[in-house]
C-alpha cells in the first residue's frame, strides 16, 4: 500500500515528486526550502527564515500524512553554506523538542530556487 500526502499548506512541488508518501506505517516526507505557500516564492530574512519557513512547511506535510515532529525518527539537513549550521541549528532546536529525531546535515553546493537550506525526513504514523 502506498499512499500520496498533499496540501495546500505547503509549497506544491517544484518538480515531478509528491510532498510525501505514507507506506509501511512511514512517511517519507520531500525535501522542503523556504517557500512560502501563498506565493510561490522564497522568504527573505536569512538561515534562521528559511529554516523557520522550511520547518513550517515540512509540519504542514507532516500533519497532512497524520503525524507530527514529534513521531520524526529521522531529518536530513542541506545547507549551501555550513557556516550557517549554528543559526539553522538554534530555529531547528524550536521545532524539535524533547528527544529529537536522528539527524544528517550535509553541505550542497547549490538547492532549488536559490534557497540556504533544505529538510526532509522520515517518520511513524
Amino acid at each position: 500500500m502506498r499512499r500520496v500526502v498533499s496540501t495546500q499548506e505547503a509549497p506544491k512541488a517544484v518538480g515531478p515528486y509528491s510532498q510525501a508518501i505514507v507506506s509501511g506505517g512511514l512517511v517519507w516526507a520531500a525535501g522542503q526550502i523556504a517557500l512560502d505557500p501563498a506565493t510561490g516564492k522564497l522568504v527573505e530574512g536569512g538561515v534562521e527564515a528559511e529554516t523557520r519557513r522550511a520547518l513550517t512547511n515540512l509540519g504542514a506535510v507532516l500533519r497532512a500524512a497524520g503525524t507530527g515532529f514529534d513521531r520524526v525518527l529521522r531529518a536530513t539537513v542541506y545547507l549551501v553554506d555550513m557556516g550557517d549550521f549554528e543559526a539553522m541549528n538554534l530555529v531547528y532546536g524550536e521545532f524539535f523538542t524533547g528527544e529529537p529525531p536522528a539527524r544528517a546535515c550535509v553541505a550542497v553546493s547549490a538547492l532549488p530556487k536559490g534557497a540556504r537550506v533544505e529538510v526532509d525526513a522520515v517518520a511513524a504514523v
